[in-house]
């Protein structure tokens, strides 16, 4: 435990910046199995949208530093090749 004042708000701040980014983690993972579940359903056009949701939500983490900019980049480039392939299949 800390013994500190500062080290005690130092935790305080920790405590709300996790339930934080845990919230926004949450978020990021819900668009992206929309987007997946709605390819395999078969509505592309519900998909492009829920993908575009997912990409601003995406960069949006990745700037403030909750996932890094890589992990982000490549869920939206794997998404936007399953939509690509889907819409070849129909």
């Amino acid at each position: 435990m800390p013994n500190s004042k500062s080290a005690k708000k130092r935790m305080r701040q920790n405590e709300s910046l996790r339930v934080r980014n845990r919230a926004r983690k949450s978020a990021i993972k819900t668009e992206l199995r929309k987007v997946r579940e709605a390819i395999t359903s078969g509505k592309l056009d519900v998909a492009e949208t829920e993908f575009r949701t997912a990409t601003t939500k995406l960069d949006k983490a990745a700037a403030s530093g909750v996932i890094h900019a890589n992990v982000a980049s490549r869920s939206k480039s794997r998404l936007s090749a399953a939509i690509k392939a889907a819409k070849q299949k129909k």
